[in-house]
């Protein structure tokens, strides 16, 4: 089962359009483009969702890359 993530490498803002792209299997262009239109026509409901989203979201997992982990240089 896929797990919802806010994408780390891929982000514009908060990573969240994404990190659904890949949940979903699409390119994150579509996603980031039909989040445009859909604040465009909410009347800030989907501002307000994604704020939520992207505090609700954990962001993706990264293994060795951090300065706390094993495989860090620092």
């Amino acid at each position: 089962m896929k797990r919802l993530y806010r994408s780390v490498t891929d982000k514009q803002v908060s990573g969240l359009c994404a990190g659904v792209a890949q949940w979903l299997g699409i390119d994150p262009t579509v996603v980031r483009l039909v989040a445009v239109v859909a604040v465009l026509f909410s009347f800030g409901t989907v501002v307000a969702l994604y704020l939520l989203g992207s505090i609700i979201v954990p962001k993706e997992p990264t293994y060795g890359f951090g300065p706390n982990d094993q495989f860090s240089s620092y």
